[in-house]
């Protein structure tokens, strides 16, 4: 798994996502245990990062469940790993690191 995330924040990183953040909720009551999120410069930026992702992850054995897309906020899921990929301004007005920080531990 480590190697995996990783990877992820390697592509993000080279190819110019903003704030990098990956945040472990195994221990979390959360649909997937790690969450990915960068700040894009525009929706242009967002899908490009996207095809990055995708050219560099799918030869790994990466499956690409589901991607919703806009030019603010482009959510990937991976199945144990969502990449969220927002525009600064979404990702201040969501506050995603807060919720995900709340969530209660399993019990």
């Amino acid at each position: 798994m480590q190697k995996r995330l990783e990877l992820i924040q390697n592509i993000l990183n080279d190819k110019k996502a903003h704030n990098v953040e990956v945040i472990d909720l195994t221990s979390k009551n959360y649909i997937v245990d790690y969450v990915i999120i960068a700040n894009i410069l525009n929706g242009k930026h967002g899908y490009s990062l996207l095809n990055y992702l995708k050219n560099d992850l799918k030869p790994q054995g990466e499956e690409f469940l589901r991607v919703e897309e806009s030019d603010e906020w482009t959510i990937i899921d991976l199945g144990d790993i969502f990449i969220h990929l927002m525009s600064d301004n979404y990702r201040k007005k969501y506050s995603l690191e807060e919720f995900l920080n709340e969530l209660d531990n399993k019990a």
